[in-house]
C-alpha cells in the first residue's frame, strides 16, 4: 500500500468553514456538561450514599469485594476508581487518533458509551450501590476519553488569537445547558409528588434524563466536526498503517510521546501545575453536594438550587474571564483565579450548618471562577502543542485534567473515614491551589510556545 503523504491540514479551510466547525465544537459541552453537572455534582452523590447507607452494616460500612468501604466515602472512591480506568485507555486513544486522524469514530464511541451507562442509572434503586459505582465509573471514564479527542480539536478549528474566546465559549454553551436542564430537574424534584413519582423515582428520571441529552446533543458535532488527513509513513509507524496497526502501535506509541514531550519541559511544566491545581477544582465539583447534604445539613432543592446558580454565573464567569485574558493574558487571569478558589475553600470550611444563604454566596463565587479557569487552562495548554500531536498531547492533558484527579477525592474519602468530618475534607484541598499557584507562576509562558514551534498570540 502506497503510504499517503498529505501534509496535516491544521485549520479549517476558511472563516466560514472554521466558524461552522467552531459552533459545532460548542454543541459537545453542551451535551456532556448535563452529565457533569446533574449527575457528578447535584444528585448522584447524595442518592448513592444514600443508597449505600441502605445496604450498610450496623457499623455504616458496606463491603465491595470484601473490602470494608464507609458508606459516606462509597462516591468519592468511585469518582477515583473511574479516573483510573481512564488513565489507562486515555493515552492509547490518543495515539490511535493522531495516528489515524479519526477522532470522530471514537469520539462517538466514548460519548455513546458515557451516555449509556448514565441512562443506565435509572435502574439504581433499593441497595445496588455496586451498580451505581459500576455506572459511575464507567460514565466517567468515557467522558474523561472523549475529551481527550473533544480538546484536541481546539488547535485543528481555531487560530491562535481566536482560542481564549472559542475555548471560553464552549465552557459557556456546556453552563448554559446545565443551567437549563437544572431548571427542569428542580421543577420535576421539587414537585414530585404531583407528577405522581417518589423522590427516589424523580432523581432516576434525572439521572436518566442526562445520559439521553448527552447522547441527543452529541450528534451536533458528530456531523459538523471533520477528521484530517495525516502523514501514515511517520517514525515508528512500522509501514503498517491503518487502524489496526494504530492500536496495535498505541502504548508504542505513548512511550514515544512522553520521550517526546521531554523536549518541551516547559509543556511538562505547566502540565505538572495544571494536574495540582485543576486535582482541587474538580474535587470541589465532585464533592460539593455531598459536603452540603451531609456536613451543612441542606435539602436538595436547596443543593440544586445552588448548582443552578453556579451554572448561570458560571457563563458569564467564564466569558468574562475570557474578556480579562484579552487583556492581562490567560496566565495572570489562572493565577487570579487561584487565589479566589482558595478563599473559596476557606470560606466552605467555616460555613455554618443550615444557613442556606451562606451557600449561596459560595456557590456564587465557585461560579464565577470555575468555568474561566478551566477554558483558560485548556486555550493556554494549546499553544504548548506541537502540530500534528494535538490528541497525544490532548491526551496527556486529559490525565492532568482527570487522571490525577483521583488523589483529591481519595484525599477527601480518607480525610472523612479517618476523622468522620466533611469539613476536615474539604480544607485538605486549600493545598492543591496553593502549590498550583506557585508552580504555574514559574512558567515562562511565552518562551514555552516558542519552544513548541507554535506562533505567538497577542497576549498570553
Amino acid at each position: 500500500m502506497t503510504a499517503d503523504t498529505t501534509e496535516p491540514e491544521e485549520y479549517a479551510s476558511g472563516p466560514a468553514e472554521r466558524r461552522r466547525e467552531q459552533h459545532g465544537w460548542y454543541f459537545y459541552d453542551f451535551a456532556c456538561s448535563v452529565y457533569s453537572t446533574s449527575v457528578v455534582t447535584v444528585f448522584l452523590g447524595p442518592y448513592l450514599t444514600a443508597v449505600a447507607r441502605a445496604a450498610a452494616d450496623a457499623e455504616g460500612y458496606v463491603h465491595p469485594l470484601g473490602i470494608p468501604v464507609r458508606a459516606g466515602s462509597l462516591f468519592a472512591y468511585a469518582v477515583s476508581a473511574s479516573i483510573v480506568v481512564a488513565v489507562l485507555v486515555m493515552p492509547l486513544v490518543g495515539a490511535v487518533a493522531d495516528r489515524t486522524g479519526r477522532k470522530k469514530p471514537l469520539l462517538a464511541a466514548a460519548a455513546y458509551l458515557g451516555a449509556a451507562a448514565t441512562a443506565g442509572m435509572f435502574f439504581l434503586a433499593g441497595e445496588r450501590y455496586l451498580l451505581g459505582a459500576f455506572l459511575l465509573i464507567v460514565a466517567n471514564a468515557s467522558l474523561a476519553v472523549s475529551m481527550v479527542l473533544y480538546n484536541a480539536y481546539l488547535p485543528q478549528i481555531a487560530e491562535p488569537d481566536e482560542r481564549d474566546k472559542v475555548s471560553s465559549r464552549g465552557w459557556a454553551f456546556g453552563y448554559t445547558s446545565g443551567a437549563l436542564v437544572l431548571v427542569l430537574n428542580l421543577v420535576l424534584y421539587s414537585g414530585h409528588d404531583s407528577f405522581g413519582l417518589t423522590e427516589g423515582e424523580a432523581i432516576r428520571i434525572c439521572l436518566a434524563s442526562a445520559g439521553l441529552w448527552w447522547g441527543a446533543f452529541t450528534l451536533v458535532p458528530l456531523r459538523r466536526l471533520r477528521d484530517r488527513h495525516v502523514r501514515t509513513d511517520a517514525p515508528g509507524d512500522g509501514g503498517g498503517g491503518g487502524r489496526a496497526g494504530a492500536v496495535g502501535g498505541g502504548w508504542r506509541q505513548l512511550r514515544a510521546t512522553l520521550k517526546d514531550m521531554r523536549r518541551y519541559p516547559l509543556t511538562l511544566s505547566f502540565l505538572l501545575a495544571y494536574l495540582v491545581y485543576n486535582d482541587g477544582v474538580q474535587t470541589v465539583i465532585s464533592q460539593a453536594s455531598v459536603y452540603g447534604s451531609e456536613e451543612l445539613g441542606l435539602d436538595q432543592t436547596t443543593l440544586i438550587t445552588a448548582v443552578l446558580l453556579v451554572q448561570v454565573l458560571a457563563v458569564a464567569g467564564a466569558l468574562g474571564m475570557g474578556r480579562l485574558a484579552r487583556t492581562h493574558g490567560a496566565k495572570r487571569t489562572i493565577l487570579a483565579s487561584l487565589v479566589v478558589w482558595t478563599l473559596i475553600l476557606a470560606a466552605g470550611y467555616f460555613l455554618p450548618a443550615d444557613a442556606p444563604v451562606f451557600f449561596y454566596f459560595l456557590a456564587a463565587g465557585i461560579g464565577l471562577v470555575l468555568g474561566g479557569s478551566q477554558a483558560l487552562s485548556r486555550s493556554l495548554f494549546s499553544h504548548l502543542v506541537p502540530r500534528g500531536k494535538e490528541a497525544e498531547y490532548f491526551s496527556a492533558y486529559e490525565m492532568s485534567d482527570r487522571g490525577l484527579s483521583w488523589l483529591g477525592p481519595l484525599v477527601f474519602g480518607l480525610a472523612y473515614q479517618l476523622t468522620g468530618s466533611y469539613r476536615d475534607a474539604i480544607i485538605s484541598l486549600v493545598i492543591f491551589f496553593a502549590v498550583g499557584f506557585v508552580l504555574l507562576a514559574r512558567v515562562p509562558v511565552r518562551r514555552a510556545v516558542e519552544e513548541a514551534g507554535n506562533p505567538l498570540p497577542e497576549r498570553i
